[in-house]
């Protein structure tokens, strides 16, 4: 069974994550053990609240460190709401952040004028390009969403889907082992459940 380990650095949703993933067939393990986390076939890094304690929380663990070491073994990374953000360079919100530098670009306000923010509740994603973790997802189909910021990749190469609230804005980003999306598929019915069916299949190890 595909392991996937769930960073546990106290800001996340983490058994509403875990649970989805063990509905999807993997093995889902919280933690922020290092040994747990090399043990497993694959990486979530969960996210809610604000980005600079995010990173704090993160850097005091070790995780970037960890993360960084998983990726160069090639091990599967998914960023997930907050934990997408993390993955960029740096972010304006409060008294701003340098991110883990995975992706370029910089996490800013969602622009809608005249809507709430955050923005809260369901959105149709489009996808930009065809990908590994949207196999079998209609070319756009509603997800969910809690977020009052947005990334701004620098490489639209990056980009993977997108939304509109206000804006049409950046809301899954892909540069294989790297993933990452704004929205909760932990929470975004059957085709959440796919996107993480897809991405436990991409960290299934492959027999020798």
């Amino acid at each position: 069974m595909t392991r996937i380990a769930i960073l546990d650095y106290g800001m996340g949703n983490l058994r509403s994550v875990e649970k989805a993933l063990e509905r999807v067939g993997a093995e889902a393990v919280i933690s922020a053990d290092p040994e747990a986390v090399r043990a497993a076939d694959g990486v979530i890094l969960p996210g809610v609240g604000a980005f600079p304690a995010a990173m704090r929380r993160v850097h005091e663990l070790g995780l970037d460190a960890l993360v960084s070491e998983r990726l160069e073994q090639g091990t599967p990374v998914l960023g997930i709401c907050l934990g997408l953000q993390l993955l960029f360079s740096s972010s304006v919100e409060n008294e701003g952040a340098q991110g883990l530098g995975l992706m370029a670009g910089e996490v800013e306000p969602l622009q809608a004028p005249g809507l709430k923010v955050p923005h809260i509740g369901w959105s149709p994603v489009r996808w930009e390009r065809e990908s590994e973790l949207t196999d079998g997802l209609d070319a756009e189909v509603p997800f969910y969403f809690v977020h009052s910021f947005t990334p701004r990749p620098r490489d639209r190469d990056d980009v993977l889907g997108t939304a509109e609230y206000g804006e049409r804005f950046a809301c899954a980003v892909a540069r294989p082992p790297v993933f990452g999306v704004q929205f909760h598929p932990e929470k975004s019915s059957a085709a959440g459940l796919r996107l993480l069916r897809n991405f436990a299949a991409i960290c299934t190890p492959v027999p020798a």
